[in-house]
């Protein structure tokens, strides 16, 4: 089995980008955390990081030939790109989305995510450690889909 982790714009800067609303942890350490976890299932995962959009949609597109699933931080994409939105519903794949900072404690225009709808779920304001809440979460899903088969 094979999972993308797919993160947007400027989370390649976790670790120094605002550490009050998104800690120190780096994006790497992030993606190391998760790929031990998912090691221990069998699991194999996949990460990419852009700061531009079409190469989260192109992503996405080649996903449905090659994973299992995915766990995607679209970051401030969430609230401006219909073209991720439309991408997701395009791969039909199972993903989670997911966010550092709990969206909405924050700014209004945060509260809104044009991706979500057309997600498994939403993970928000865990920090780092909803990254591993969406793999498990995202187990699930494809778990029951092999035993509704």
């Amino acid at each position: 089995m094979r999972i993308l982790v797919l993160n947007g714009p400027n989370l390649g800067l976790l670790g120094t980008r605002e550490p009050e609303i998104y800690g120190r942890v780096t994006l790497a350490g992030i993606v190391e955390s998760v790929k031990a976890h998912a090691a221990e299932r069998g699991v194999e995962i996949v990460h990419l990081q852009s700061d531009v959009e079409g190469a989260l949609v192109a992503a996405l597109g080649k996903a449905r030939s090659s994973c299992d699933g995915v766990i995607m931080n679209p970051a401030a994409f969430t609230h401006c790109s219909v073209a991720l939105h439309d991408a997701i519903a395009a791969c039909g794949l199972p993903v989670v989305e997911v966010h550092i900072s709990n969206v909405y404690r924050r700014e209004g225009y945060r509260h809104e995510s044009l991706t979500a709808p057309c997600c498994a779920g939403q993970i928000t304001g865990f920090g780092p450690y909803g990254y591993i809440l969406a793999f498990d979460a995202l187990m699930e899903i494809l778990s029951a889909k092999t035993v509704n088969k």
